[in-house]
């Protein structure tokens, strides 16, 4: 069956499901409808996928971002943002500075990372598609090699972002055509299901798409990718290098003024819905140049005054475990006034809106706290400041759960959140002692062939560990404040058999990559049918 005539008869079944639920004459109940459509066949009517032909596969990789991409490959984000014609950018893994690239090109390849990953997120946030931890290919300097044949740059590759496949020259794609009865059906799903449905979402682009797909709010905003373009990242860097308070302080203004502006567009897009702010989250190495690309240019004294001072701070700024070293609200209390001014940022923006006849509701989010007086402390800094604003709109100060510690000790955590969110990559990756970024493509295969392991932690949430500390985390917070709001912005909040455990666990929302919103709300309608049955 060719993906063509697999999307074909799926829309066929949808159109058939809501004809026999509709009208005086209906067969069968809308319930009954919407068990007869699965939410992972949505994904071959919402994504492009290949026409049935045969395939020159190279090599495979994780399927990290679904749908089908065709261009000539580049190796750098420079590269991709100069060409004129579709490219696929081909990084060993990517990072903040390749973001401009990426969103020029069509589809994304990387050799390393997982489904969390840097690529893996940022391309299903875009819907784009992505192969990522393709680990039989070699980057040189103008070819790439699979499984030791060369292949140049300007060549064309096809790859899958489902299958995880790399095929040679160019494949032809399907349409994703528009199917109305689909609408009908996801409008039946939100009548059945218990969870909200919120978005992933950092930019004004995303939180359209994902309220014209249905999302209930945003459930993630992480604002450490409103500094990620070309413009932004020197701002940033300028924090990073800053020697005195004063360009410190400097910096951290400027940043404020960008914060602000894209504030104010997030905020419109989601008008009247919640919309959950993230501070600032991941370790300052990542908005550095590759420490070993400098290292390279410094032996061959290729490096300016510039180059030098980012060597020095990528350098000191380097940890072994970066993901859980210095990173979270540990940078809050390491560097006082970055949460601060992100606050005030936000805060502006809500007073903008407010003024413009909008109606903004927000939450702000401190990640990676692990004890109550490290919640608090933060906590209290954000009061001050939301204090001396003399905002007129009240907004809910809550915390990420997102390391076991952090759900075993959530009843203090609760007396200084108003809400939680379950970050489920980084509480996954911890429970197991996986790293998000090398496991999946080193060993992750072999488990699953050996049936070490069930299922992809990654993907399907671990229905042992990771969803008892869930279950744990939403009953000893609730123990401490009854109407403690519970959400989960975690990727594995788009996957359909995640979503029941979470459901079955108590948490009150889902929140997912805007793409794959109409899955969560057909997924979150099934979980409530069958536990009403």
């Amino acid at each position: 069956m060719s993906s063509a005539e697999s999307a074909t008869e799926i829309a066929a079944a949808i159109n058939n499901a809501v004809e026999q639920a509709s009208g005086p004459d209906a067969s069968i109940s809308k319930e009954e409808a919407l068990l007869q459509i699965s939410p992972h066949q949505l994904e071959a009517v919402l994504h492009t996928g290949f026409e049935n032909a045969e395939r020159d596969v190279l090599t495979s990789g994780l399927g990290a971002s679904p749908g089908a991409a065709v261009g000539r490959i580049v190796l750098t984000a420079d590269d991709a943002m100069m060409a004129t014609d579709d490219v696929i950018l081909v990084r060993q893994e990517t990072s903040p500075a390749d973001v401009h690239g990426m969103q020029v090109a069509v589809g994304i390849l990387t050799t390393r990372g997982g489904l969390a990953s840097h690529a893996a997120v940022v391309a299903r946030g875009w819907g784009k598609p992505a192969v990522c931890g393709a680990e039989n290919i070699e980057i040189g300097t103008d070819h790439i090699l699979i499984n030791g044949e060369r292949i140049d740059v300007g060549e064309t590759l096809s790859i899958d972002g489902g299958s995880g496949e790399v095929i040679r020259g160019a494949l032809q794609t399907t349409d994703v055509d528009p199917i109305p009865a689909l609408s009908t059906l996801l409008t039946w799903a939100d009548e059945a299901r218990d969870l909200a449905v919120r978005a992933n979402a950092d930019t004004a682009t995303e939180a359209k798409l994902a309220r014209e797909n249905g999302a209930e709010g945003i459930g993630l905003c992480r604002t450490e990718h409103m500094f990620l373009d070309e413009q932004r990242l020197p701002v940033i860097r300028s924090m990073i290098l800053a020697d005195t308070p004063e360009q410190e302080t400097q910096a951290l203004n400027t940043l404020r003024d960008t914060q602000y502006n894209d504030f104010v567009e997030l905020l419109e897009q989601m008008d009247g819905l919640p919309v959950t702010v993230r501070l600032l989250d991941p370790p300052l190495h990542e908005f550095l140049p590759d420490i070993d690309e400098l290292l390279q240019r410094d032996a061959c004294n290729e490096l300016d005054e510039e180059g030098k001072a980012l060597l020095g701070a990528a350098q000191k700024w380097r940890e072994r475990n970066p993901m859980i070293g210095t990173r979270g609200v540990r940078l809050a209390w390491l560097k006082p006034g970055l949460y601060e001014m992100q606050t005030k940022a936000l805060l502006d923006a809500v007073e903008q809106r407010v003024a413009d006849g909008g109606q903004p509701v927000v939450e702000i989010m401190i990640p990676l706290t692990v004890s109550g007086k490290e919640l608090l402390g933060i906590r209290q800094r954000i009061e001050a400041v939301v204090q001396a604003h003399k905002s007129t709109v009240s907004m809910h100060i809550g915390t990420m759960i997102e390391t076991p510690r952090a759900a075993l000790v959530a009843r203090e955590l609760a007396e200084h959140a108003d809400f939680f969110s379950f970050g489920t990559n980084d509480l996954t990756q911890l429970t197991f002692g996986f790293s998000r970024d090398d496991v999946e493509s080193r060993i992750m295969g072999l488990y699953l062939d050996a049936e070490l392991l069930q299922a992809n932690p990654f993907q399907r949430l671990d229905s042992r560990a990771v969803i008892e500390l869930v279950r744990l985390g939403v009953e000893r917070g609730r123990n401490t404040k009854a109407d403690l709001s519970v959400g989960v912005c975690g990727e594995h909040g788009g996957d359909p058999a995640s979503i029941k455990l979470l459901a079955a666990a108590g948490v009150d929302y889902v929140s997912c990559s805007p793409p794959r919103v109409p899955i969560a709300r057909l997924a979150a309608a099934h979980a409530a049918i069958t536990a009403h049955a």
